[in-house]
């Protein structure tokens, strides 16, 4: 017979970091999160264009709320592409068989992309609309 313990085996070191050491820990992960991402073709391709659309909206602003929302909008698409893309590979390390839920689940996290690329084109068209127009 064994005797039970009441210290937890730790399952996933970083959860015991503390402090310092837990930061640094999460922000090497978080640019492995990029360096992977940056091997996804439509993540690489928003973070093309927002190499050139960021410093446009320190153009385009006309006060730091403007040029904040520009920037944003953009940064959100290349956010929601790296959740998207979380989903599916989490998705895709399930199983390769065809399923309803898996499906549904892409689908959706696609429908969230596009909708972020239609608020973030939504505030760049009135942005440029408002800079030319009035």
């Amino acid at each position: 017979m064994q005797a039970k313990t009441n210290t937890p085996s730790v399952v996933n070191p970083q959860k015991s970091r503390k402090g310092l050491n837990r930061v640094l820990h999460a922000a090497g992960y978080s640019l492995a999160g990029l360096r992977a991402g940056w091997g996804e073709t439509a993540f690489r391709q928003e973070a093309i264009a927002a190499f050139f659309l960021l410093p446009a909206a320190l153009w385009l602003g006309r006060n730091w709320v403007e040029t904040a929302l520009l920037a944003a909008s953009v940064v959100l698409v290349m956010v929601v592409e790296l959740l998207n893309t979380a989903v599916e590979t989490a998705i895709d390390r399930i199983g390769p068989e065809w399923h309803d839920l898996s499906k549904r689940a892409k689908d959706m996290g696609s429908a969230a992309v596009l909708l972020s690329l239609l608020v973030c084109a939504g505030i760049w068209a009135a942005a440029l609309y408002h800079r030319f127009t009035i």
